[in-house]
């Protein structure tokens, strides 16, 4: 099987390092990727957002697969532009990439499907702003209705801070307080099917003990030792099937990855968002737990032959992935400084910790910063103790000028507190 992958993120990096395991993958090539996935793919450069490029690519490498890995492709219809010229796709049409392109979208499925989720207002005007801002005191939720990097949600005490992100917005959607620790469910899905993955959580926060500002992510772990072990089927029967059968309902059905940010709340599981693709940093750690062959199940859900798959099979081990972010990052971040001590971790720590790049780029001989996330390092061991211990010393090896990570990575979990 020839694959072609669409991204340039850790993220992809991780399906690429798994789909290059994978035995039934004749074929790795990835549009435009970066410095690490060089190793494991052939790179071609194309603009990711240009459905016509990206079909012309997959029919000129004569991929079997296509996985569009960002969300922004994905909302912009790139995997529809790759269905018309009849190449499997991994990844929903723009129409149904609205659950993530559009929060107030979102909203209106979980209404209709009667999925859990916060209460909320849409809001495009300041008056709108400050009636739904007084409607649900503080801690005040905002985010902004369109894509935003993962960047695009402010949660803050401050009644000021809240207005200025929402008046910076041209549509926002205001939502109550969900108390609870947040959970990430992946489910595969072929429209019909739904075949939910390993639960992960992840970072947002920049700092140590969950301060400073929201980010993409600063680092995952899985599994999570405290959850309910009921909670996946809980999440199917009112959550992931409810979803799928209401896209498919309403003519714009989702097939790809459907991603639910979850609150573990005193009343319930409720839906803080949904994305359209695997979330970076989850997917690090969940790939590194999944003992079934990735491209199998892309396919699968590619050709809607999901009902037919075997249970997937899944390592017992632990998984935590440590983010090393640029200088400045979440703000404009500093790029173009040089990254050493990657070849270390490949000698000293693998197979058991390995580096997946995001923001990187190859200058001549050398790897430099490319983005504000520069790096993610993903570990696997027997406890999330043990995996801890070895992404933070695969961690200590890697020199990049001004980095930033957060040291407290599952840290509680993992101590058992």
């Amino acid at each position: 099987m020839k694959v072609l992958v669409i991204g340039t993120g850790a993220r992809e990096h991780a399906l690429c390092r798994s789909l290059s395991l994978d035995p039934d993958v004749t074929a790795l090539h990835c549009a435009p990727g970066n410095a690490g996935i060089a190793e494991v793919a052939e790179l071609h450069q194309v603009d990711a957002l240009d459905g016509a490029a990206v079909s012309a690519l997959a029919a000129e490498l004569g991929a079997d697969l296509v996985v569009v890995g960002p969300e922004a492709p994905l909302v912009a219809g790139v995997a529809d532009a790759v269905r018309e010229v009849g190449i499997p796709v991994f990844g929903p049409s723009k129409e149904a990439a609205q659950l993530e392109g559009s929060k107030a979208f979102a909203k209106d499925v979980m209404a209709a499907a009667e999925v859990p989720t916060a209460r909320s207002y849409v809001c495009t005007t300041p008056e709108e702003v400050e009636r739904a801002l007084d409607a649900f005191g503080a801690p005040y939720v905002v985010k902004d209705d369109g894509l935003a990097a993962g960047k695009g949600v402010v949660v803050t005490g401050d009644l000021e801070a809240a207005k200025a992100h929402a008046n910076a917005c041209e549509r926002v959607v205001i939502e109550e307080f969900l108390d609870g620790p947040e959970v990430s469910l992946f489910a595969i899905t072929d429209g019909v099917t739904v075949v939910p993955l390993q639960p992960a959580q992840d970072f947002k926060r920049a700092l140590d003990g969950d301060e400073g500002p929201n980010t993409g992510g600063m680092g995952a772990y899985s599994p999570l030792p405290w959850a309910d072990p009921k909670l996946v089927d809980e999440v199917m029967e009112s959550v992931l099937q409810p979803t799928v059968d209401e896209m498919r309902r309403r003519g714009t059905p989702f097939s790809g990855l459907l991603y639910a940010g979850l609150a573990i709340t005193s009343r319930g599981v409720r839906v803080i968002e949904f994305n359209a693709r695997f979330g970076d940093p989850e997917t690090q750690v969940v790939l590194a737990r999944l003992k079934t062959p990735l491209a199998g199940i892309l396919m699968a859900a590619a050709t809607g032959n999901l009902a037919d798959l075997p249970p997937l099979r899944w390592s017992d081990e632990a998984a935590v992935t440590v983010v090393i972010a640029s200088h400045n990052y979440p703000g404009t971040p500093r790029t173009g400084d040089p990254i050493t001590g990657l070849d270390e971790v490949a000698a000293e720590h693998a197979p058991h910790a390995y580096v997946l790049h995001a923001g990187t780029r190859q200058e001549g001989d050398a790897v430099v910063s490319a983005g504000g996330r520069v790096l993610s390092v993903t570990a696997s061991g027997q406890d999330l103790s043990e995996a801890r211990d070895r992404a933070y010393r695969a961690v200590g090896r890697i020199r990049l000028d001004g980095s930033q990570h957060r040291t407290d990575i599952a840290a509680k979990v993992a101590s058992g507190t």
